[in-house]
C-alpha cells in the first residue's frame, strides 16, 4: 500500500504540469483567435452613441433631464465596434441648438448625416428613435408677491391680529426657467415658524422656495421682515332679558318672563368701552322666521371690539291669539 502512495506522488507534478500546459496552450490559441477575429471589417453592432446639447446656459435652462443618448446601428472594424459599444475614449456628439425654448424636439433625421461622418470610419446603418425630446426653457426675471402662510393656529386661541400684516420687502425679484417661475402662481408663502402666537410679532425671516423649485430658480433677496399686532380676547357670559320690539298684541312668546345667557369675547382693550355699553337681549318680530313661527335673539349694539356672541337660547317659538 506504502509502495502505490510513494507512486502516485511521483505522478502528480507530472500530470499538474501537462494541464498547465494544455490551459495556456487554450488560452493562448483563444487569444490569437479574438485578436484575428477583431481585425476584420465585417461587424454589425448596436451601441449608445453619447450626445450633448449646447446652447448658450446664460439664457437658457433644462427643466428636465436631457437624453444622454441616442441608440445607433454600425458597421466596421472589430475593434472600433468594440470600443464604441464599452465607451472607451468615446466622445458625445454635439447637438447646437440656437433657441430651444421654441422647440421641444429633434428630428434624428436632421443630424444623422453629421453624425454618420462624426463616428466615420465606422458606417452608420441607421438611429432608431426618430425624435430627441428636450423642454429647456428661457431664463426670466420677475417680481413675485410675497405673502404670509397663515392658518387657524398661527394665533392662539381667544386671540386675533390686531393690525394688518407688514412684509418688508412686499415683492422679491426671482430669476430661471419661466415655466418654472410660473408655477409659484405670482406669489411666494413665508412661513412664521411658529403657531399659537399670543404677542406682537416682529422677525426676519428667511424666504424659502419648494425642494423642486429650489434646483432651478435663484432669488434676489433671502430674507423679508414680518411684523404684525397681535389682540387678546376675554370670553364674557351674562344673564340678559329678553326685551320685545314690534310685537303685535295679539302675539307673545312661549316663555313670557325669559331671560338668555349671552356669551361673547371682548377686546381686552376695550374693557372700559364694554362698561360704557347699555347691552340688552333684543326679540324684534320684524325679523320672525315665518316658515317655523320662531324669532332670534340679538343684541341691540354690535361693536367692532366684541365678536363670536352666542345666545342660549337662541330663539324663540312666537304663540299667536
Amino acid at each position: 500500500m506504502g509502495t502505490l502512495r510513494k507512486y502516485f506522488k511521483k505522478l502528480k507534478p507530472e500530470r499538474t504540469s501537462n494541464i498547465k500546459v494544455v490551459v495556456l496552450c487554450v488560452i493562448t490559441a483563444t487569444t490569437f483567435w479574438v485578436l484575428n477575429a477583431l481585425n476584420k471589417d465585417d461587424y454589425t453592432t448596436v451601441v449608445n452613441q453619447p450626445i450633448r446639447f449646447s446652447y448658450d446656459r446664460q439664457e437658457y435652462m433644462a427643466v428636465e433631464e436631457l437624453p444622454p443618448h441616442v441608440k445607433i446601428e454600425i458597421h466596421g472594424n472589430g475593434w472600433d465596434l468594440l470600443r464604441k459599444y464599452f465607451q472607451f475614449n468615446v466622445t458625445p456628439f454635439v447637438i447646437e441648438l440656437e433657441d430651444p425654448s421654441r422647440q421641444s424636439y429633434l428630428l434624428t433625421a436632421s443630424f444623422q448625416r453629421e453624425l454618420a461622418e462624426r463616428i466615420a470610419p465606422t458606417q452608420l446603418l441607421g438611429v432608431f428613435e426618430d425624435t430627441v425630446h428636450f423642454k429647456i426653457d428661457k431664463i426670466v426675471s420677475r417680481k413675485i408677491d410675497l405673502q404670509v402662510d397663515t392658518t387657524a393656529t398661527t394665533l392662539a386661541s381667544n386671540h386675533a391680529f390686531g393690525s394688518d400684516i407688514k412684509i418688508d420687502p412686499p415683492a422679491v425679484s426671482v430669476r430661471g426657467p419661466i415655466s418654472v417661475i410660473q408655477q409659484l402662481e405670482g406669489r411666494i408663502l413665508v412661513e412664521l415658524g411658529e403657531e399659537n402666537i399670543t404677542a406682537d410679532f416682529s422677525k426676519l425671516l428667511p424666504i424659502q422656495l419648494g425642494r423642486d423649485q429650489r434646483k432651478f430658480l435663484t432669488l434676489e433677496e433671502e430674507t423679508v421682515h414680518v411684523e404684525f399686532e397681535v389682540i387678546a380676547f376675554l370670553e364674557i357670559e351674562k344673564w340678559l332679558k329678553v326685551n320685545k320690539v314690534y310685537f303685535p298684541a295679539n302675539v307673545r312668546t312661549e316663555e313670557e318672563d325669559s331671560v338668555v345667557r349671552v356669551t361673547y369675547l371682548v377686546d381686552e382693550r376695550r374693557l372700559e368701552d364694554l362698561e360704557k355699553l347699555d347691552l340688552r337681549a333684543v326679540l324684534n318680530f320684524n325679523n320672525r322666521n315665518r316658515g317655523d313661527s320662531t324669532v332670534a335673539v340679538s343684541l341691540n349694539a354690535n361693536p367692532a371690539f366684541i365678536k363670536e356672541v352666542r345666545f342660549d337660547p337662541d330663539k324663540f317659538k312666537l304663540v299667536y291669539e
